[in-house]
């Protein structure tokens, strides 16, 4: 569903939820939640975890995740919980600038050389890892016919900013030149990551242009934290929502940053930084239901007044973390594809 289709998204109000309303607020009417995406929320409800900001970092960790909701709706409904099979998975890891980088290399069934797609996860820079978003690079490798190398960033408090996105821009140079090492074409290289993973994709190929290295073929950015601004309209619309809110997302600054300076940096808040221009085309895709729409449209936005090709889209109904639940959310498959298509069209240009 493309922002054209998917309606107002001002309108989804997150002040509570009631058998799948969104409640309104300020007199707007209510929107609803897509059928299977209430599932997955229902499920996760279940599960019995704690909110984020109230944990440590490591408490938060072993948190149950939207991916341990998926898998146990899929056995509530009798379904296979395996992954999507790739025809090879590698695990590796790649020198970064203070210690090794592990990655996880997934093969589609295509042959050498492959374009390739560094995916940065999502988690605010301090949860999460690689195993918690298989299925986004599982999905993306087959859709896209491209190697999938997952990034293991250092993860705050432990590694403050800027160390994820050091250790992103020392995955953005490692795939350009050692790419063919695991059989991808470093003259092929594209940028994704959902969240903190996309603001780091982004900020990856912002580095590398202004290092005078090539930009990537590609930037694919699903729900980016692109701006430190708890105000904006989505944020105040959805300050409650599930899985993601604004307290969770103070938390997480609060754990990656140093200090509130290091949010005016370009590789914070991209949606305010002032040159755009010199990077690549891109796809940039929020859901309706997520405190972090607004700052995507508007990155969106800034991309193309600098003369960026955008394919930007708001999906109905849904909210952040649903890009990788393709096995039991229809709207996750339709994004997965409109993905996999701007990034096809890059790797043949």
């Amino acid at each position: 569903m493309r922002d054209s289709e998917a309606g107002d998204p001002r309108e989804a109000q997150e002040e509570g939820q009631v058998g799948g309303v969104v409640e309104p607020a300020r007199g707007r009417r209510r929107s609803r939640l897509d059928a299977q995406m209430q599932l997955v929320l229902d499920m996760y409800a279940s599960l019995g975890g704690k909110p984020v900001e109230t944990l440590t970092p490591e408490e938060a960790r072993a948190q149950p995740s939207p991916a341990s909701a998926v898998e146990a709706l899929l056995r509530e409904q009798g379904r296979s919980t395996e992954p999507e099979p790739v025809a090879e998975v590698m695990a590796r890891t790649i020198a970064g600038p203070a210690e090794e980088i592990p990655v996880r290399v997934y093969r589609p069934a295509s042959a050498d050389p492959l374009p390739v797609l560094l995916y940065f996860h999502g988690g605010g820079w301090v949860i999460a890892n690689g195993d918690v978003y298989d299925a986004s690079a599982r999905a993306l490798a087959n859709a896209a016919a491209c190697m999938v190398v997952s990034v293991d960033y250092r993860q705050a408090p432990e590694h403050k900013f800027p160390a994820a996105h050091e250790d992103a821009y020392a995955a953005y140079r490692w795939a350009r030149g050692r790419a063919a090492d695991v059989g991808g074409d470093p003259a092929r290289v594209a940028v994704a990551g959902e969240g903190a993973g996309a603001n780091l994709a982004a900020a990856a190929a912002m580095i590398a242009r202004d290092d005078g290295l090539p930009v990537p073929a590609y930037q694919l950015l699903v729900y980016p934290v692109a701006d430190y601004d708890f105000e904006t309209p989505s944020y105040l619309e959805h300050a409650n929502a599930k899985p993601l809110n604004r307290a969770m997302m103070q938390w997480f600054f609060g754990h990656y940053l140093r200090s509130p300076r290091d949010a005016d940096t370009p590789a914070i808040s991209l949606a305010r930084t002032r040159d755009l221009s010199g990077l690549p085309p891109a796809t940039v895709i929020t859901a309706e239901v997520d405190p972090l729409r607004s700052e995507g449209e508007m990155l969106a936005d800034r991309l193309r007044q600098a003369g960026i090709a955008v394919d930007y889209a708001i999906y109905g109904g849904v909210t952040h973390e649903f890009f990788g639940m393709g096995a039991v959310v229809a709207k996750a498959r339709e994004a997965v594809q409109q993905a996999a298509a701007g990034l096809r069209r890059a790797f043949e240009s």
